[in-house]
């Protein structure tokens, strides 16, 4: 394959909050390589192993595609928002019998500042919990 058939991609890495640019490198519609942007203020062209090799999950078949709930036992994909509405009356039913600290929300290093925030502000002004916490404690 010819430089000229593969493109880059600007993009932001995906692995966490702090924003490295990179490049995608694309080829036939898949994800081939990464490639650092120099000119990037946050990474200046650097990248950790996440950023470099990270991308190689984009075309596992094991890969989730769908919200699964367990019915009779079994996994069974479902579409949103019946998952989402799932997990609302699972929530309201836990609050209502044992109190809003029995939740807890756990957020992810792999998620934009913004997204934490976001999720942090539901525990506390929706479910009622201070119970946060996050994997980025390191």
């Amino acid at each position: 394959m010819t430089e000229k058939e593969s493109k880059r991609v600007l993009t932001v890495c995906p692995y966490c909050g702090t924003g490295c640019g990179l490049y995608l490198v694309v080829e036939k519609g898949r994800v081939v390589g990464i490639e650092p942007d120099g000119l990037h203020p946050v990474n200046e062209g650097e990248l950790c192993v996440k950023g470099y090799y990270g991308y190689q999950h984009i075309d596992n078949t094991e890969r989730l595609t769908s919200p699964l709930i367990k019915k009779d036992g079994k996994f069974v994909a479902v579409h949103w928002e019946e998952a989402l509405d799932f997990v609302a009356r699972q929530l309201a039913k836990i609050k209502q019998e044992s109190g809003p600290d029995a939740i807890a929300l756990f957020a992810s290093a792999r998620a934009t500042n913004e997204e934490n925030y976001v999720a942090q502000k539901f525990a506390r002004a929706v479910i009622g919990t201070n119970n946060v916490d996050h994997c980025a404690r390191l």
